[in-house]
């Protein structure tokens, strides 16, 4: 067999290993048995007694980048082998789930990889419903702490994001983010991190000087995934962004 990209398919929280060669899907036989706990060599022992078994050793080019001898099987031999295992044999009942979701639907998450070229990241896609979620809980945590405008945007927006819609919101209690802003006058990198302190104070004394009160405080997830306290404005602030802004400018005017 000629050497090839191994493929990575994300199946049942798992990984699929599988390459295709011409028409045919070959699926490495060890992985998946790591997968399913079972024994990698009994069970390519039961393959090869089989006179429907279709079994070959391929070079394959792993996620390491290197070259790897692999025992494959392919895709019809694959869901043939899945058929013979007898989960009543199997001693636990979460390794029998296991087995059962790869009989029921792994040459389908197969076949939809390679024939459409489309797999769904079940690992990301946990992970960021988990993330809303948390930031759903931390937006609960919040009330009576924070505007409720605030609130009702970011509720707004989170919601959104795990409906894949758009979020209907109030222009005015739109979150505004120091960053956000100062990126959009094209301030970005190492001058925006030095920028943001000095105008988030400034913001901050102009918010006090009009509400005679300092604004909320709000957690946000960064996009590392850390959770960190900024202040909760809103739209409804943006004139005293553009004058936090003015007076930035003028103050540098003035030294230079």
């Amino acid at each position: 067999m000629t050497s090839n990209s191994i493929q990575q398919i994300p199946f049942n929280g798992q990984i699929i290993e599988a390459q295709k060669q011409g028409d045919s899907v070959f699926v490495a036989l060890t992985p998946i048995c790591n997968n399913l706990g079972l024994d990698a060599k009994s069970q390519r022992n039961r393959i090869d007694r089989q006179p429907w078994a279709t079994g070959v050793m391929m070079t394959s080019v792993g996620a390491d980048g290197k070259q790897h001898e692999m025992f494959m099987i392919d895709r019809r031999t694959f869901t043939m082998w899945l058929a013979t295992i007898d989960t009543s044999r199997l001693k636990s009942e979460a390794a029998k789930d296991v087995v059962i979701a790869y009989q029921k639907e792994a040459a389908d998450a197969l076949d939809r990889y390679f024939n459409s070229g489309v797999v769904v990241n079940e690992h990301l896609l946990n992970a960021q419903h988990l993330r809303r979620m948390q930031n759903m809980e931390l937006l609960k945590a919040a009330e009576g702490l924070i505007h409720p405008d605030f609130l009702e945007a970011k509720a707004r927006i989170v919601l959104a994001r795990e409906t894949g819609e758009i979020p209907e919101l109030d222009p005015t209690t739109r979150p505004l983010y120091v960053q956000d802003y100062l990126g959009g006058l094209g301030i970005h990198g190492k001058a925006l991190g030095r920028m943001a302190g000095v105008f988030g104070k400034t913001l901050k004394r102009l918010y006090v000087a009009r509400h005679g009160m300092a604004p909320d405080r709000a957690d946000i997830t960064t996009g590392s995934g850390q959770i960190r306290k900024v202040y909760a404005y809103t739209e409804a602030s943006r004139d005293l962004f553009d004058q936090t802004w003015a007076v930035l400018n003028h103050t540098i005017g003035k030294a230079a």
